[in-house]
């Protein structure tokens, strides 16, 4: 059953120091991909621009100064853009802004500039292995591929050392779907750990914005304790679920 629980979503919640509980949507591999994608493009238009502007200016104050500006220009781009822009008020590079989502500490609070340069800092070692060498090589982000699917907050290298993840800043409202009508209370043939009630309620709360062949989906995993499978087994996890919320 704990597995269910991590299987209904991305919406995580994590416990405090304090006690206290906080639920954050994390943000998958692919749409930080995007977002990436967006701020490599928006980096390379800038560098192109300010090579053109220098490439003139070279003719007034010489070649040899241009190439170090532009040498400068490439540094801050590449290693301060997004250092800078997510550890600002945004929390979040404009690729990621446009897609709705923002870097934040597992804690759910805003990061520090510190943590910012940490993640940032290690894009490298995600970035590897590298086609064409190390240095001058392009970027596959197959570690921070490996590293996102094998983590269940799907945090890179960087968001692992710094102590950060990746969520949607602003959620779209989700079309709901009339959830299965109310039923009489179904005792569980087992006890259930208190994970496995967080995970069965979870499954009531939520219903509402599956379909039912995604409600079916998600009670076949708890087969177990339901007993039965597809919509008769969304039956016996309501049941359940609504013994444990008003009856027990």
């Amino acid at each position: 059953m704990e597995e269910v629980a991590g299987r209904i979503d991305t919406l995580q919640a994590i416990e405090l120091a304090e006690g206290v509980e906080v639920r954050l949507r994390i943000a998958g591999p692919l749409l930080r991909g995007m977002a990436l994608g967006i701020d490599v493009a928006i980096q390379l238009v800038g560098l192109m621009l300010a090579g053109m502007v220098l490439t003139l200016a070279g003719f007034a104050m010489g070649f040899l100064v241009a190439d170090g500006i532009m040498s400068l220009a490439w540094f801050f781009t590449w290693w301060w853009y997004s250092v800078i822009f997510e550890a600002g008020r945004w929390g979040a590079t404009p690729g990621k802004k446009m897609l709705g989502l923002r870097v934040v500490q597992t804690s759910g609070a805003p990061i520090t500039f510190g943590q910012s340069m940490l993640r940032n800092f290690l894009r490298f070692a995600d970035g590897m292995p590298c086609f064409g060498g190390l240095i001058v090589g392009i970027p596959t982000m197959g570690f921070g591929l490996a590293t996102c699917l094998a983590t269940k907050r799907f945090q890179r290298l960087g968001d692992l050392a710094a102590g950060t993840v990746v969520i949607y800043d602003k959620l779209l409202p989700e079309p709901a779907v009339p959830a299965p009508p109310p039923m009489s209370a179904a005792r569980p043939a087992v006890a259930l750990r208190p994970e496995e009630v967080r995970a069965v309620t979870a499954f009531r709360e939520r219903s509402g914005l599956w379909s039912e062949g995604r409600r079916a989906e998600i009670a076949d995993h708890a087969k177990e304790l339901t007993g039965d499978t597809g919509q008769a087994g969304v039956a016996k996890m309501m049941a359940i679920a609504h013994w444990l919320q008003e009856k027990r």
